[in-house]
């Protein structure tokens, strides 16, 4: 599936992910907590990020986050490739997740 995978002091990129627990697993370094967001989309990360130590990576819709995360589509109760609508919203420049 499509998704957008944004990794700390790293600049966002779309990459193709097999729409498996194992490979979302995989992608964020543990086990997954996923976080609706508006406009049919979620973000995944790591369950136990915080408690890792893992570092911050942005805030989004006023939450913070750790690690690598994944921005996903959802349709009900399965992910999805990530709607079109949001690789405008996220827009994917370098300049501006560099590290401050």
């Amino acid at each position: 599936m499509k998704a957008i995978r944004k990794k700390p002091g790293c600049a966002p990129e779309i990459i193709e992910v097999e729409n498996t627990l194992e490979a979302l697993q995989q992608e964020v370094g543990g086990y997954i907590e996923a976080v609706t967001l508006p406009y049919g989309a979620a973000i995944i990360c790591n369950e136990e990020g915080r408690i890792l130590g893992l570092p911050d990576n942005g805030r989004v819709c006023g939450v913070d986050f750790v690690g690598t995360i994944l921005v996903v589509g959802r349709n009900k109760d399965e992910f999805c490739d990530v709607p079109e609508a949001d690789f405008l919203m996220y827009h994917l420049r370098e300049d501006k997740y560099e590290n401050r």
